[in-house]
């Protein structure tokens, strides 16, 4: 576990450094480059539950993210200048680790910002899991794009997973080597 803790740590310290480049040389990073990804705190629900709603007919309540704190869970936001754009949360255990939730604000999307926090838990999960799972709706072109250029593959899928309008909707299985 302190292996994972301080992986963790190494991947989202703040860079003082790009800020300060960005700053002196604009054009020398992206914005993606100068997106800060941290620990997800209680102070954080009220935008993260906000995002969550935006984006999700069925969204997460609060007991949901809370829960994810008791037990454990990586809960992370990815800010820019303060301000939250998305959140990750993800399990790691047993060479594995699993994607449970990854959302960016719906006037954010489209930006590299999804794939900055993916890019990042991939690195976290690296050399801990051997394989990274996440599932997704097969609504979610967006996503399933985005998955599919990081390289994950379809390995199943689960049915009647997610609430929908109508009843259930299936969950795509997706699954990523690490090794």
């Amino acid at each position: 576990m302190r292996g994972w803790m301080d992986k963790i740590k190494s991947v989202l310290v703040y860079d003082a450094d790009k800020e300060f480049y960005a700053k002196i040389f604009p054009d020398s990073l992206s914005r993606t480059d100068l997106l800060r990804l941290r620990t997800m705190t209680h102070a954080d629900l009220p935008t993260v539950l906000d995002i969550e709603r935006k984006n999700y007919p069925f969204p997460w309540d609060e007991d949901i993210f809370i829960d994810c704190f008791k037990v454990g869970y990586g809960c992370w936001v990815c800010e820019e200048n303060g301000k939250i754009l998305g959140y990750s949360i993800m399990t790691m255990g047993v060479g594995e680790a699993h994607i449970l939730n990854i959302s960016v604000a719906p006037d954010e999307q489209g930006q590299g910002i999804g794939r900055r926090m993916m890019e990042t838990l991939i690195e976290v999960a690296k050399g801990e899991a051997e394989t990274m799972f996440l599932e997704v709706r097969p609504s979610n072109p967006g996503a399933i794009a985005l998955y599919s250029k990081l390289g994950f593959n379809e390995i199943g899928i689960r049915k009647g997973y997610y609430p929908a309008e109508n009843g259930r909707e299936d969950a795509i299985m997706l699954a990523l080597e690490l090794l």
